[in-house]
């Protein structure tokens, strides 16, 4: 079981810009950006908020994931997540169907990543905002915290699924939150 460490952030457009700046400023290695779409899953064993089963796909390829969430009020959150890249996330798709698992939300992302303090630091943008999240051991967290000037940043315990289903639109039995089509 591998534990995920992390801390998220609501930023502004200004504030977006501020950290970009700031990661070329203090030499944070970039990773590259991609653009995602998250779908998450209901049927056996999945109790919302508490445990999560997604496909995300990314470029040519997809990866499935399994997130438990450990209840804690630290804006520091740990959650179980064991992942594995998938060859065809339509097959997946259709497996999941076949067990009675469905798409019961679906959120897109852009997403640009970096490296620094050990840690790993994201920009993303969704279609209701613009977020940071850090993610490393908790030192890690807190020294680019500091080193990135997002001490006082809105610190959020809210997942994304969480958000999509207060931002995100009905469509069937799916919520989603996707960008408007170019």
């Amino acid at each position: 079981m591998n534990v995920e460490i992390e801390k998220k952030y609501r930023l502004s457009d200004e504030q977006a810009e501020a950290l970009r700046r700031r990661l070329s400023e203090v030499g944070a290695e970039s990773c590259g950006e991609e653009f995602e779409e998250n779908t998450l899953y209901a049927g056996p064993n999945l109790e919302q908020g508490n445990r999560v089963l997604r496909l995300r796909r990314v470029g040519g390829h997809a990866v499935l994931t399994f997130k438990e969430r450990f209840e804690s009020a630290s804006l520091v959150k740990r959650q179980r997540e064991d992942e594995t890249r998938v060859e065809d996330a339509d097959a997946l798709a259709s497996i999941l169907d076949a067990l009675g698992y469905r798409p019961a939300l679906v959120y897109e992302k852009r997403r640009a990543t970096w490296r620094v303090c050990g840690a790993e630091v994201v920009v993303d943008e969704l279609p209701f905002g613009l977020f940071a999240e850090i993610e490393g051991e908790e030192d890690s967290i807190r020294q680019a915290e500091t080193l990135l000037n997002l001490d006082d940043a809105e610190a959020l315990h809210e997942t994304y699924p969480h958000l999509t289903r207060q931002h995100g639109s009905k469509n069937g039995d799916r919520i989603e939150a996707r960008f408007p089509p170019k």
